[in-house]
Protein backbone atom coordinates (compact mmCIF):
# COMPACT_ATOMS: atom_id res chain seq x y z
CA UNK A 1 0.00 0.00 0.00
CA UNK A 2 2.86 2.54 0.90
CA UNK A 3 4.39 1.16 -2.64
CA UNK A 4 1.12 2.15 -4.45
CA UNK A 5 1.00 5.89 -2.27
CA UNK A 6 4.13 6.60 -3.49
CA UNK A 7 3.14 5.99 -6.87
CA UNK A 8 0.03 8.17 -6.76
CA UNK A 9 1.84 10.49 -5.37
CA UNK A 10 4.37 10.86 -7.89
CA UNK A 11 1.45 9.97 -10.70
CA UNK A 12 -0.16 13.65 -9.46
CA UNK A 13 2.76 15.66 -9.04
CA UNK A 14 5.58 14.85 -11.81
CA UNK A 15 3.24 13.34 -14.59
CA UNK A 16 0.67 16.09 -14.82
CA UNK A 17 -2.99 16.39 -14.37
CA UNK A 18 -3.60 15.14 -18.06
CA UNK A 19 -2.13 11.73 -16.91
CA UNK A 20 -4.05 11.75 -13.93
CA UNK A 21 -7.05 12.35 -14.88
CA UNK A 22 -6.43 9.45 -17.67
CA UNK A 23 -5.65 7.16 -14.68
CA UNK A 24 -8.89 8.34 -12.70
CA UNK A 25 -10.54 7.21 -16.27
CA UNK A 26 -9.14 4.09 -16.87
CA UNK A 27 -9.66 3.48 -13.16
CA UNK A 28 -13.56 3.88 -13.88
CA UNK A 29 -13.84 2.13 -17.43
CA UNK A 30 -17.35 0.58 -17.51
CA UNK A 31 -19.74 -0.57 -20.39
CA UNK A 32 -22.25 1.97 -22.26
CA UNK A 33 -24.29 3.02 -22.12
CA UNK A 34 -25.34 2.82 -18.15
CA UNK A 35 -27.15 -0.06 -17.13
CA UNK A 36 -30.68 0.85 -15.36
CA UNK A 37 -30.58 0.37 -11.75
CA UNK A 38 -33.38 -1.79 -10.63
CA UNK A 39 -34.75 -1.28 -6.78
CA UNK A 40 -38.40 0.08 -5.55
CA UNK A 41 -36.31 3.45 -5.19
CA UNK A 42 -33.10 4.67 -6.52
CA UNK A 43 -30.37 7.27 -5.63
CA UNK A 44 -27.12 8.68 -6.94
CA UNK A 45 -23.86 9.89 -4.67
CA UNK A 46 -21.33 11.93 -5.74
CA UNK A 47 -16.97 10.89 -5.07
CA UNK A 48 -15.86 14.43 -5.02
CA UNK A 49 -12.17 14.64 -5.48
CA UNK A 50 -10.12 17.59 -5.64
CA UNK A 51 -7.34 17.38 -7.54
CA UNK A 52 -4.17 18.87 -5.80
CA UNK A 53 -0.32 19.50 -6.57
CA UNK A 54 0.77 16.71 -4.36
CA UNK A 55 -2.01 14.96 -3.46
CA UNK A 56 -5.58 14.98 -3.54
CA UNK A 57 -8.44 14.90 -1.44
CA UNK A 58 -12.31 13.95 -1.05
CA UNK A 59 -15.49 15.81 0.07
CA UNK A 60 -17.78 14.03 2.92
CA UNK A 61 -20.80 15.75 4.58
CA UNK A 62 -21.83 14.90 7.92
CA UNK A 63 -25.65 14.59 7.67
CA UNK A 64 -27.75 17.35 9.79
CA UNK A 65 -30.04 15.24 12.91
CA UNK A 66 -33.24 14.50 11.32
CA UNK A 67 -36.15 12.85 12.69
CA UNK A 68 -37.37 9.61 10.17
CA UNK A 69 -33.93 10.09 8.46
CA UNK A 70 -32.08 6.57 8.21
CA UNK A 71 -28.83 8.50 7.95
CA UNK A 72 -29.24 10.69 9.97
CA UNK A 73 -26.07 12.48 11.63
CA UNK A 74 -24.06 10.12 9.87
CA UNK A 75 -20.86 11.00 7.59
CA UNK A 76 -21.68 10.87 4.02
CA UNK A 77 -21.11 11.21 0.18
CA UNK A 78 -23.60 14.21 -1.58
CA UNK A 79 -26.36 13.00 -3.02
CA UNK A 80 -30.28 11.51 -2.69
CA UNK A 81 -32.88 9.71 -3.93
CA UNK A 82 -33.75 9.87 -7.89
CA UNK A 83 -36.95 12.14 -8.74
CA UNK A 84 -39.01 11.56 -11.97
CA UNK A 85 -38.17 15.11 -13.78
CA UNK A 86 -33.83 14.08 -13.44
CA UNK A 87 -33.02 12.77 -16.35
CA UNK A 88 -30.82 9.85 -15.42
CA UNK A 89 -29.35 9.02 -12.70
CA UNK A 90 -25.99 11.40 -12.57
CA UNK A 91 -28.60 14.46 -13.24
CA UNK A 92 -29.74 12.84 -9.46
CA UNK A 93 -25.94 13.16 -8.13
CA UNK A 94 -25.22 16.51 -9.48
CA UNK A 95 -29.35 18.08 -8.67
CA UNK A 96 -28.43 16.28 -4.88
CA UNK A 97 -24.92 17.93 -4.72
CA UNK A 98 -26.26 21.45 -5.66
CA UNK A 99 -28.91 21.04 -3.27
CA UNK A 100 -26.86 19.86 -0.38
CA UNK A 101 -23.73 22.13 -0.41
CA UNK A 102 -24.15 24.79 -3.57
CA UNK A 103 -21.60 22.73 -5.72
CA UNK A 104 -22.51 22.76 -9.40
CA UNK A 105 -20.52 19.94 -10.79
CA UNK A 106 -21.83 20.36 -14.36
CA UNK A 107 -20.16 23.92 -14.12
CA UNK A 108 -17.17 23.53 -12.09
CA UNK A 109 -16.58 19.40 -12.11
CA UNK A 110 -15.94 16.98 -14.55
CA UNK A 111 -17.77 13.74 -14.44
CA UNK A 112 -15.11 10.88 -14.72
CA UNK A 113 -16.83 7.94 -14.15
CA UNK A 114 -19.28 5.58 -11.99
CA UNK A 115 -18.51 2.71 -9.46
CA UNK A 116 -19.91 -0.29 -8.51
CA UNK A 117 -24.31 -0.25 -7.51
CA UNK A 118 -24.91 -0.69 -4.14
CA UNK A 119 -27.29 -1.59 -1.53
CA UNK A 120 -27.50 0.19 2.60
CA UNK A 121 -26.41 -2.79 4.79
CA UNK A 122 -28.46 -1.54 7.03
CA UNK A 123 -32.05 -2.86 5.06
CA UNK A 124 -33.19 0.38 3.63
CA UNK A 125 -34.99 -0.12 0.30
CA UNK A 126 -32.92 1.70 -1.93
CA UNK A 127 -30.63 0.87 -4.26
CA UNK A 128 -27.27 3.41 -4.99
CA UNK A 129 -25.11 4.23 -8.04
CA UNK A 130 -21.76 6.42 -7.02
CA UNK A 131 -20.48 9.05 -9.52
CA UNK A 132 -17.06 10.48 -9.49
CA UNK A 133 -15.97 14.21 -10.05
CA UNK A 134 -12.95 15.57 -10.58
CA UNK A 135 -12.23 19.57 -9.41
CA UNK A 136 -9.48 21.35 -10.07
CA UNK A 137 -9.94 24.09 -7.69
CA UNK A 138 -11.09 24.08 -4.11
CA UNK A 139 -15.08 25.24 -4.58
CA UNK A 140 -16.92 27.67 -2.36
CA UNK A 141 -19.86 25.65 -0.47
CA UNK A 142 -22.91 26.31 1.06
CA UNK A 143 -24.32 24.11 2.77
CA UNK A 144 -28.55 23.66 3.05
CA UNK A 145 -30.23 22.86 6.33
CA UNK A 146 -29.72 18.91 5.73
CA UNK A 147 -25.78 19.13 6.33
CA UNK A 148 -24.38 19.89 9.62
CA UNK A 149 -20.65 20.33 8.02
CA UNK A 150 -18.60 19.64 5.06
CA UNK A 151 -14.76 18.29 5.51
CA UNK A 152 -12.10 17.99 2.72
CA UNK A 153 -10.25 14.69 3.63
CA UNK A 154 -6.97 13.94 2.17
CA UNK A 155 -7.04 10.62 0.62
CA UNK A 156 -3.21 10.11 1.17
CA UNK A 157 -3.33 9.10 4.60
CA UNK A 158 -6.85 6.53 4.45
CA UNK A 159 -4.60 4.81 0.90
CA UNK A 160 -1.39 4.46 3.76
CA UNK A 161 -3.73 2.02 5.68
CA UNK A 162 -4.50 5.19 8.45
CA UNK A 163 -7.78 6.49 10.67
CA UNK A 164 -8.61 2.69 10.47
CA UNK A 165 -11.23 1.71 12.65
CA UNK A 166 -14.70 -0.69 13.03
CA UNK A 167 -17.75 0.35 14.04
CA UNK A 168 -20.55 -1.93 15.74
CA UNK A 169 -23.82 -2.02 14.71
CA UNK A 170 -26.80 -3.73 15.93
CA UNK A 171 -29.69 -5.18 13.80
CA UNK A 172 -32.21 -8.31 14.67
CA UNK A 173 -30.43 -8.57 18.48
CA UNK A 174 -27.24 -9.64 17.07
CA UNK A 175 -24.05 -7.03 17.04
CA UNK A 176 -22.69 -6.36 13.64
CA UNK A 177 -18.56 -5.05 12.91
CA UNK A 178 -17.69 -3.10 10.48
CA UNK A 179 -14.71 -1.75 8.86
CA UNK A 180 -14.62 2.29 9.26
CA UNK A 181 -12.36 5.34 9.03
CA UNK A 182 -12.10 7.72 12.33
CA UNK A 183 -11.46 10.57 10.48
CA UNK A 184 -11.17 13.28 13.15
CA UNK A 185 -13.73 11.68 15.22
CA UNK A 186 -15.98 11.29 12.52
CA UNK A 187 -16.85 7.27 11.67
CA UNK A 188 -16.77 6.68 7.93
CA UNK A 189 -18.49 3.29 7.68
CA UNK A 190 -21.40 1.37 5.75
CA UNK A 191 -22.54 2.44 2.20
CA UNK A 192 -20.03 5.44 2.18
CA UNK A 193 -16.74 3.45 3.37
CA UNK A 194 -17.33 0.95 0.52
CA UNK A 195 -17.97 3.57 -2.12
CA UNK A 196 -14.79 5.23 -1.17
CA UNK A 197 -13.09 1.79 -0.42
CA UNK A 198 -13.83 0.34 -3.44
CA UNK A 199 -12.52 3.59 -5.65
CA UNK A 200 -9.50 3.31 -3.60
CA UNK A 201 -8.98 -0.41 -4.68
CA UNK A 202 -9.92 0.02 -8.49
CA UNK A 203 -7.29 3.32 -8.69
CA UNK A 204 -4.58 0.89 -6.64
CA UNK A 205 -4.97 -1.55 -9.23
CA UNK A 206 -4.32 1.10 -12.08
CA UNK A 207 -1.51 2.55 -10.35
CA UNK A 208 -0.01 -1.62 -9.91
CA UNK A 209 -0.19 -1.99 -13.53
CA UNK A 210 2.01 1.24 -14.51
Amino acid sequence: MVLQLSRMVRTMSAEGRTSFRERLRRSLAEPSPEPPLAGPRTAAIALILLEGQDSSEFLLIERATREGDPWSGHMALPGGHHDASDADLAVTAERETLEEVGLDLRAHGERVGRLSDFTPIRGVPVAVRPFVYLLSARPTLVLSAEVRQALWVPVAPLLAGAMRATHTFSRGGQSLEFPAWDIDGHLVWGLTYRVVDEFFRRFNLVLAGG
